[in-house]
């Protein structure tokens, strides 16, 4: 990329919990962490890290053992997060909105040693009862200190944080209670036999027919690709207050919170994302960098009547997929915040969350019409994946990714590993992109999600894009149905934009009038609120609901 001085960056691989450690040294006093009703410093943050790891490494966690965290965004997931990482052990992030035979499949796959919890029940969740339900011998568990369950045997211990006690968990005052018996020093002793070729976390990929996969990502991939954005692309500075209500338990919104610990700044987040309380933050906070990749959180804040008084004037930059937006957003963003430098992003799990980003360097107008260039160390290229022949400018293919930032593969699945990666440490990505002659990249969509009408290869992405459009459309989805004759036809749901009503035979109409007739949806649906996990709609569950509408079977 042009204007990126390579000569100037330094790489720095290091561990997550000496990540935290030289964030203190650099933010002694300062707030480390802010979310609504608490904030820590980092020197609190610090001995409540240790304090835990202490916990953990009495109830016999030590270095290789997976641990899953089912906690929200907070600061007891951080808390968490790093405390793992002190003790050596593996971080196994489990979705927030896990039902509870997700939950069961994740701790079975993962090979779970413990699974750390806390005690909330609210509107939104209640992790004690999902996992009493996930584990049915669990209430009846004589020693929550040494499990017996029946389908993960490796499963010794489940903590629940807080003040409640349940049948079969470890409560806050055992947990306190083992705590006693092992030292700080203990702690660094641990850390100081953390490898940072280590594996520091297990990520698990949602899949739409099939359980998902766990990557394992390395200390050196989640440190150095923090470091590489913090410090170089985004040019985090020692006061740097970035805010992102996004779930922790996504290696992206991870990235944003420990580029700011990594110069020694503050990470403001949200346990569920909330439009009002999301303004509320960014102007009481004075956030500098926002890291809102996702088209629907916009669209709520932007609705919002706090909307037009909130004062975004402290906001230098912001991660913001602008290209795949309707104009109209990234119009608000441009009226609100003019002086602010847009950056669009792609990345994906297997990648460490973030691939390609702007920066400074780049034409500022780059920011609402692309999604940046490779971060440095990281090599890109796009190729036909019928011939495996490199793709030329602007032409498009599948997006193939190698560098430091790579997974070490999927967990107890050698063979999907070999067939993500090839002898040459390429990954393939199955996305389809292509690269301008600047360097920028573009998303087209997926290969897997494509669809094939009558031997046209149509992708969900474009189709997407054109019903989005339309002024009465905030937010379009296309899914492939079976069809006797095409093979597949696309079929659309549509969340309308506020009370704006529009008829399904006039976005037909609109998008036969833009789009070649085998790209047109053959059925309009209706949504009010999308099926989703943590921040992804789930698509399958929007075909397989019109299928059984419809009568239709694979």
């Amino acid at each position: 990329m042009k204007g990126e001085d390579s000569a100037a960056i330094r790489i720095t691989a290091t561990t997550l919990g000496d990540l935290l450690l030289a964030g203190w040294d650099k933010g002694r006093g300062k707030d480390a962490l802010v979310f609504p009703g608490e904030r820590k410093s980092y020197d609190d943050l610090v001995a409540s890290v240790l304090r835990r790891a202490r916990g953990l490494k009495a109830l016999g966690i030590g270095r290789g053992d997976h641990v899953g965290i089912l906690l929200p965004s907070s600061i007891e997931f951080v808390e968490t997060l790093f405390a793992n990482a002190m003790c050596g052990a593996v971080s196994v992030l489990m979705n927030a909105r896990y039902k509870a035979p997700e939950m069961a499949y994740v701790a079975q796959n993962a090979d779970l040693r413990a699974i750390v919890t806390n005690d909330l029940i609210s509107e939104h969740v209640d992790f004690g009862a999902r996992l009493t339900e996930a584990f049915p011998d669990l209430s009846s568990a004589v020693d929550p200190a040494a499990l017996t369950l029946a389908e993960t045997p490796l499963l010794r211990q489940i903590i629940m944080l807080g003040g409640r006690s349940a049948p079969g968990f470890i409560d806050q005052a055992m947990f306190d209670a083992a705590a006693d018996g092992v030292s700080e020093m203990d702690i660094h002793d641990a850390r100081l036999t953390v490898r940072v070729r280590d594996t520091a976390m297990i990520l698990y990929t949602s899949g739409t027919s099939a359980n998902p996969k766990g990557c394992l990502l390395s200390h050196e991939a989640v440190t150095r690709e923090a470091n590489n954005l913090a410090r170089y692309r985004w040019g985090f500075q020692p006061d740097e207050r970035a805010w992102s209500p996004l779930p922790l338990f996504h290696i992206a919104a991870m990235l944003c919170m420990l580029g700011a610990m990594d110069v020694g700044g503050t990470f403001i987040g949200q346990p569920h994302f909330d439009a009002g309380e999301s303004l509320r933050q960014i102007e009481a906070e004075r956030v500098t960098m926002m890291f809102l990749p996702f088209v629907t959180f916009h669209q709520a804040m932007i609705a919002h009547p706090d909307w037009d008084k909130t004062d975004m004037s402290s906001v230098r930059l912001q991660n913001s997929c602008f290209a795949f937006m309707p104009d109209r957003v990234g119009r608000a963003y441009r009226d609100k915040a003019p002086n602010m430098l847009q950056v669009g992003t792609m990345g994906m799990t297997e990648a460490t969350g973030i691939v390609t980003t702007g920066g400074p360097a780049m034409d500022p107008e780059m920011g609402f019409r692309k999604l940046g260039y490779p971060l440095a160390g990281i090599e890109m290229k796009i190729i036909d994946p019928d011939t495996g022949v490199e793709r030329g400018v602007d032409e498009r293919g599948e997006i193939l990714i190698r560098g430091y930032n790579l997974f070490d593969g999927y967990y107890r699945d050698p063979e999907k590993t070999a067939e993500a990666i090839d002898p040459d440490g390429w990954y393939h990505s199955a996305d389809i992109g292509s690269i301008d002659a600047e360097g920028h990249v573009m998303f087209h969509g997926r290969f897997k999600d494509m669809l094939k009408v009558g031997g046209e290869n149509v992708a969900a992405a474009e189709v997407e894009a054109v019903l989005a459009s339309h002024p009465a459309v905030r937010l379009a989805q296309v899914v492939g149905l079976p069809d006797d004759r095409l093979a597949e036809i696309p079929a659309a749901y549509i969340e309308c934009d506020g009370d704006v009503s529009v008829e399904p035979d006039e976005l037909i109409a609109y998008t036969k009038a833009r789009l070649a007739s085998f790209k047109v949806p053959r059925h309009i649906r209706f949504v009010d609120e999308w099926p989703m996990s943590a921040s992804k709609i789930q698509k399958f569950k929007l075909r397989a609901a019109l299928m059984d509408e419809l009568g239709l079977n694979d």
